[in-house]
């Protein structure tokens, strides 16, 4: 009988009882125990495949939680995760299961939960630097950083920091599993390889650091001819040392640099390690990994390696279902390919992910009109501004998530300058098991105070084609369409159009005295139809709108507000600054005075579950929204509805219509 050498380790400290044969059994058991259960719950299986062997050298060589270990992205945590106590993955992304993020209330060894890339060096220099200053000489901070996380320009700049401080104990171990840039790899590097390792420890080695900086000093103190001649060694022993063991742009800024070595080869990752360990100042180490190692599967797909996983058969790695209905995402990848076809000004744009926001149809029928800048978002929007000066018309397709991140640039070189450029927010509202940090709820509220921005919410896969080719046709203001995660319903067809573009989508109870409005945003639409006939079956009448585009807001719609008793606004954004509130502040300035409530998420930080258990723990069900709307009609909760028209209703009387 096997003895499992997993349930052995229950924190970091008992890897460094193993030998190094152990560990290569125990790297080849953590790899089944992934491929089994994340097949089962789905998940990031091909990043975390690819570092399972550094990450039990950063633990072997480092003393966690003294020592801080970030990981960027936070979705190659899962084999931290194991060997930190946390070997239940039967709910994994799950509510009330493990995070597939780095959690603080999960454990000590947590230190940052985002999942945002390319944010893990500027963590490590702020750490580094706050052990300098607290004196605290014996602790390290170390970041795992790839899986093209150093696409993005926050990278660069704490490595230019990191660099300019030889005092500081930072180490950046780089898994480079060709989602960054091109590796090292081939023969020579192969025969190298050994002979590297042995440079790495000369050159790491506090003495040689000694001696080369007393060399220094002499040289350059002699005058003129020592000066040249330290110069000249110099430039000879970088170009000898960029032969052997090319380092890049990290060197040139000041940066040790050990590698590259093999991230597979336990021995070779501690012995950099220990070697980075030792120099004792901010040192890279450069890792070649495979994404998805170990996992035939997971290295046949030439997508992503199995980067995110639905429910799989884990010995085919075939999904156990297809999705029955279309997704938003294939939708609105066909809809962008039909318009690049027919409009040669349309160029889209994306960061590191072309598949993921549903490019690939058009980069296969027009290459040179789709870019990807990697995970560079601010850059991503910038650029789009100098395309649209150019003539062009950019789509930038991000995440609603990662909006956050390029605000600045499209409030100020988008918005500002004018420019015709659509943002295309995929997973847009409560996404689900990716949690807190994937959540795109932010949307709505941050675009709200974009001068002249233009923002649709479509409500099936007929609106989103609808409302993308009108935002295309948009040339002086940035134009936002959002849609959700997952698959579409069944199309939500209207009793009528308004001639501003609102749709009606019903029409309930006596059409004298209406005394409802609900204005339904995107994705809503269906829980607000289900909201009416709730209270309509108690008397009330309802009227339920969609705006299609809620920035600018309809006039429509505010006309149609001063008709009705009370309006409920319903959006799966948060509704600190969204829709809602940009409703009331219109109907105030045109001088309505309905009651208004608006509905949607609280401004929290909304951990993992289904969309549906998310949306019922906040209370945004149709249950719970007809409960309270049937009670402000009644007048006994705030807000409550106004009295109809000569009708002084007493408080808890269901009008008589």
């Amino acid at each position: 009988m096997n003895v499992s050498l997993l349930k052995t380790i229950k924190k970091p400290s008992d890897l460094r009882a193993l030998t190094l044969e152990q560990l290569g059994d125990l790297a080849e058991e953590i790899r089944s125990f992934l491929i089994d259960n994340v097949a089962r719950t789905g998940g990031h299986l091909g990043p975390n495949l690819g570092v399972i062997e550094l990450t039990l050298g950063i633990h072997r060589v480092f003393d966690s939680p003294t020592d801080s270990i970030v990981f960027d992205t936070g979705h190659q945590s899962y084999v931290h995760k194991l060997v930190t106590g946390r070997q239940n993955f039967e709910t994994l992304r799950q509510q009330g299961g493990l995070s597939g993020y780095p959690d603080r209330g999960e454990s000590e060894h947590d230190v940052v939960e985002s999942s945002h890339a390319s944010s893990s060096l500027s963590w490590i220099d702020g750490i580094s630097r706050a052990n300098k200053l607290m004196n605290h000489n014996d602790r390290y901070a170390v970041a795992l950083v790839g899986d093209g996380a150093l696409t993005g320009g926050m990278a660069w700049e704490a490595v230019n920091n990191i660099a300019a401080d030889k005092d500081r104990k930072a180490v950046i171990v780089v898994n480079d599993n060709g989602r960054s840039y091109a590796p090292t790899i081939g023969g020579l590097a192969n025969q190298l390889s050994g002979l590297r390792q042995q440079l790495d420890k000369f050159r790491t080695h506090p003495a040689y650091e000694n001696a080369m900086d007393k060399l220094k000093v002499k040289l350059k103190g002699s005058g003129p001819i020592g000066d040249f001649t330290y110069k000249s060694l110099h430039a000879t022993k970088k170009g000898i040392k960029d032969w052997w063991a090319p380092q890049g742009l990290f060197e040139d800024l000041g940066l040790k640099y050990i590698g590259p070595i093999d991230g597979h080869n336990q021995r070779a990752v501690e012995e950099a390690l220990q070697q980075a360990k030792q120099y004792a100042g901010p040192v890279l180490v450069h890792a070649l990994t495979e994404k998805g190692h170990g996992y035939a599967p997971a290295r046949a797909d030439e997508a992503d390696q199995f980067h995110a996983v639905g429910v799989i058969d884990p010995v085919t790695g075939l999904p156990v279902s297809k999705p029955s209905a279309q997704s938003w995402t294939s939708v609105f990848g066909e809809e962008i390919a039909a318009v690049a076809n027919e409009r040669e000004d349309i160029v889209a744009i994306t960061g590191a992910m072309l598949q993921p926001v549903g490019l690939k149809q058009m980069s296969q029928e027009h290459p040179d009109r789709v870019i990807d800048v990697g995970i560079a978002e601010q850059h991503a929007m910038t650029t789009a501004a100098g395309l649209a000066f150019g003539g062009l018309h950019p789509v930038v397709c991000v995440y609603a998530t990662f909006l956050n991140r390029a605000f600045d640039q499209l409030l100020m070189d988008v918005a500002l300058h004018k420019a015709g450029v659509t943002i295309v927010l995929d997973r847009a509202g409560v996404t689900g098991p990716d949690g807190a940090s994937h959540h795109g709820m932010w949307d709505m509220a941050l675009t709200q105070i974009v001068p002249n921005l233009h923002l649709a919410a479509p409500r099936d896969a007929d609106r989103l084609r609808e409302e993308l080719r009108e935002a295309l046709d948009i040339d002086d203001a940035p134009s936002v369409v959002r849609f959700s995660k997952g698959s579409v319903g069944e199309p939500v067809e209207a009793v009528d159009r308004l001639p501003d573009g609102v749709d009606v989508l019903a029409r309930l109870g006596d059409r004298s005295a209406p005394d409802v409005l609900i204005v339904s945003v995107g994705a809503m639409s269906e829980l607000s139809l289900d909201v009416a006939q709730r209270l309509n079956s108690q008397g009330v009448s309802v009227t339920v709108v969609d705006p299609r585009w809620v920035l600018p807001m309809p006039k429509s719609v505010i006309s149609l507000a001063a008709r009705h008793r009370i309006v409920v606004c319903i959006e799966d954004g948060v509704r600190a600054g969204g829709v809602g509130s940009r409703l009331r502040t219109e109907m105030r300035a045109a001088g309505v005075d309905t009651a208004l409530n608006e509905v949607g998420l609280p401004t929290e930080f909304l951990a993992h579950g289904t969309r549906g258990e998310v949306l019922e723990r906040v209370g945004l069900t149709a249950k719970q929204v007809a409960r309270d709307t049937l009670a402000q009609v009644l007048g006994t909760k705030v807000p409550f509805a106004r009295p109809l028209p000569g009708q002084d209703l007493p408080t808890g009387q269901i009008p008589k219509l």
